[in-house]
């Protein structure tokens, strides 16, 4: 007989409470889990987490995990900073804690499953012969974009209550109606280490290198300005600089060896050509040259037609058959064929 035991990432949110309701309806033993990620954290989600498991008898676990949190989540979105880079760590978090110390824990508790409340969908292909993640019906909250670094072998075991679900006012109906206390409670904030969203404050208190004036020049190497520190500026960045021009101007490049802030016009912005690293392939074994897929280089950007390419050090060279706007180094490119998820990983370049 099937394991049909799946461990629920709680969050005391209306995703996952209403997603604990749906995978009860459809057969499966839930067990919810809240991991504890940053101190301070608020003790009202966890209470509401609790509330909902106990108003729909389920087990219900909190897990200490700060430590794991700061090592693999906050510590690396400082160390992206002082590399100049811009990151996702919710990407991070996905791999290493959901997709990570959550599934360690899933099978501690015999859980043949783990389950979230993304809006994304598991199925299986009778062309791939696999389970694949694809897109869901969320359009544009799809977040099939920051799950591309789980490992393969993970997807199997993986379940998406929300994939059918258009928009956030059917999952809150759902809530209303079966008197959940989440129904109405706001979503949460993007970092959810960050409270006030002020990520630069959160920097500078961090004392991150790299927080040094600078120059701000343009291609020529004319100067054009004083930068405030180059964290607290980002590709494609138009206002906040202090500097005039009759045409305007934005952020084109990051140069960390100089400490320069380098602008240019917006065609300076466009690309056809992306480097990529620190990959991950969930449909295929590996990446092959010449393999064409839609990529997304940030999450709210439409996906776009693009070829990948080796190279000799296994890092990709994405090329695009149009050129794309404002590639950030730190990002996440992301691939798609058709609507299931390919892979990705890091821009460099």
């Amino acid at each position: 007989m099937e394991n049909k035991r799946v461990l629920l990432g709680m969050s005391g949110g209306v995703d996952s409470s209403v997603s604990a309701l749906l995978l009860q309806k459809q057969g499966y033993e839930v067990v919810g889990i809240t991991m504890l990620l940053c101190s301070g954290e608020e003790s009202q989600a966890i209470q509401d987490a609790r509330n909902i498991c106990k108003k729909l008898n389920i087990e219900h676990y909190v897990y200490d995990l700060q430590k794991e949190f700061k090592e693999n989540v906050i510590d690396d979105f400082i160390k992206k900073y002082e590399q100049c880079l811009t990151p996702n760590p919710c990407i991070k978090c996905n791999r290493y804690m959901k997709f990570g110390y959550m599934y360690q824990k899933a099978k501690e508790l015999n859980c043949n499953y783990i389950a979230t409340g993304h809006y994304a969908k598991k199925e299986f292909s009778e062309e791939y012969n696999k389970y694949v993640i694809k897109k869901s019906n969320a359009g544009k909250k799809d977040q099939t974009y920051v799950l591309y670094n789980i490992p393969s072998e993970m997807v199997e075991h993986t379940l998406f209550p929300l994939a059918e679900f258009e928009s956030k006012d059917e999952i809150r109906k759902i809530a209303a109606d079966n008197n959940l206390v989440t129904a109405n409670k706001p979503d949460s904030q993007e970092i959810c280490f960050i409270p006030d969203n002020d990520y630069v404050n959160f920097l500078e208190r961090h004392n991150i290198q790299g927080m040094k004036h600078g120059k701000i020049i343009n291609r020529e190497g004319v100067i054009l300005g004083k930068h405030q520190g180059l964290h607290r500026y980002t590709i494609g960045q138009r206002r906040g600089m202090g500097i005039s021009s009759a045409t305007p101007l934005y952020v084109i490049e990051l140069n960390k060896e100089r400490n320069q802030l380098i602008v240019g016009k917006e065609e300076e912005l466009y690309t056809d050509t992306v480097k990529v690293i620190d990959t991950n392939c969930i449909l295929f074994d590996n990446f092959t040259n010449g393999m064409r897929v839609d990529a997304k280089i940030r999450y709210s950007a439409p996906a776009k037609e693009a070829t990948i390419f080796i190279n000799e050090d296994n890092s990709l060279t994405v090329k695009f058959d149009e050129k794309v706007r404002a590639v950030t180094p730190g990002q996440a490119i992301v691939f798609y064929i058709n609507d299931i998820l390919v892979g990705g990983g890091q821009i460099i370049k």
